[in-house]
């Protein structure tokens, strides 16, 4: 049975994976980050609106984005361009490795791919040492 993800299942995912914490960014942000030296490397944060991301349909700006790192721009545009996930970017993240979703949009995906695809933003920032310990070769 395909259990939906939840926005509840966001920091349970990123706060499971090895050598995770919970910071900020941007100010206030919530930001989950992995050590690199003196400061952590974010792979996963909640945006802020911003006028840089309107709902087509409403006009109004996203309240309730996640950006999400990607390991490669390939996997950006496959996340992207595949109509059956909410994932989508903006000109803001044009030549970044990120996507962005909206939380309330997380149940159009199952959890098991949310999963994978934290664990991949997780391993795009983390030291190379952790990776091979937590998923092997």
């Amino acid at each position: 049975m395909t259990v939906p993800a939840r926005p509840e299942d966001v920091d349970e995912i990123c706060g499971s994976l090895p050598e995770t914490e919970l910071g900020t960014s941007w100010g206030d942000r919530p930001t989950w980050k992995v050590p690199r030296g003196d400061k952590g490397k974010a792979f996963v944060l909640h945006r802020a609106p911003h006028r840089s991301a309107i709902d087509p349909d409403t006009g109004e700006m996203y309240d309730d984005l996640l950006v999400v790192v990607t390991p490669t721009e390939a996997e950006k545009h496959a996340l992207v361009e595949d109509p059956s996930t909410p994932f989508f970017t903006i000109d803001h993240f044009s030549g970044y490795n990120a996507v962005l979703v909206q939380l309330s949009r997380l149940g159009e995906i199952s959890r098991e791919e949310l999963v994978e695809v934290i664990t991949d933003a997780w391993a795009a920032k983390a030291p190379k040492r952790l990776v091979r310990e937590h998923l092997g070769g």
